[in-house]
């Protein structure tokens, strides 16, 4: 044999796996794929509703934008009652996360003072 032939064996073998590897590479993609659900309904979670005591009854239910108004409002306040689906009882705002991101995000109330 002379080194010609060798020379073609080892590129079908390198060309060989490389076909493999790629083979490889295509069903791990499709995978990936199949496993990817598009948007649609139920794909993106419901908002979240709250019920809060105001006036010493029970309100509601309001979303994040009608909480952040009571917040601005002064109507719901760090020590407001509030629940929502999912919670085994009423909790104080301040104790609740997704409240108090809202705290942080209202603006703070108007003094009368301009700067």
């Amino acid at each position: 044999m002379n080194d010609d032939h060798f020379h073609s064996i080892d590129r079908l073998v390198e060309f060989g796996l490389g076909v493999a590897v790629a083979q490889q590479m295509t069903a791990s993609m499709n995978q990936a794929i199949q496993n990817t659900r598009p948007p649609g309904p139920g794909s993106i979670p419901a908002a979240r509703s709250y019920h809060v005591v105001l006036e010493q009854k029970a309100a509601g239910p309001f979303n994040e934008h009608e909480l952040a108004r009571l917040i601005s409002d002064a109507r719901l306040t760090r020590d407001t009652l509030v629940w929502t689906p999912g919670m085994p009882g009423w909790k104080r705002a301040e104790d609740i996360a997704e409240i108090l991101r809202l705290v942080a995000l209202a603006p703070p109330p108007l003094t009368g003072e301009t700067v």
